[in-house]
């Protein structure tokens, strides 16, 4: 079994990032996302999300790409959950090439191209 693993906030739920983990299950059996908790967000991200964490957990388990969600505390615990879960591809949009090649030794590594035109940034400044 191929197992990915994706990391994100993903607050806000949108068709781009539907798309990034219809596109990361793509790559494997088994996907896992690493969701940012709320102190990781607020204490290390500098960011607050809409929706809590339980919130956001309910969602992604509700998608059918979406097979086991795990609590991101640190940036560092990639290469520990790479390990833990014996993960083959560690998935991430572009924006963030080059970022995670330094997991190159414990996985592959992929950056999938953002969808173009939506964001949860530009969400949140259209509704202003």
């Amino acid at each position: 079994m191929k197992k990915v693993i994706t990391y994100g906030t993903f607050d806000l739920l949108h068709y781009g990032h539907v798309r990034l983990l219809k596109r990361a299950k793509e790559l494997g059996d088994y996907l896992i996302v690493g969701l940012s908790t709320d102190e990781f967000n607020e204490f290390k991200k500098h960011k607050e999300a809409y929706n809590t964490y339980p919130e956001r957990k309910y969602i992604l388990e509700a998608i059918r790409y979406v097979d086991e969600v795990i609590p991101e505390k640190d940036w560092d615990q990639k290469i520990d959950d790479i390990k833990k879960y014996d993960v083959d591809t560690f998935v991430m949009g572009s924006d963030w090439e080059g970022k995670f090649d330094f997991l190159k030794p414990y996985c592959k590594v992929v950056y999938l191209p953002r969808t173009p035109g939506i964001s949860t940034t530009k969400i949140k400044e259209d509704l202003k």
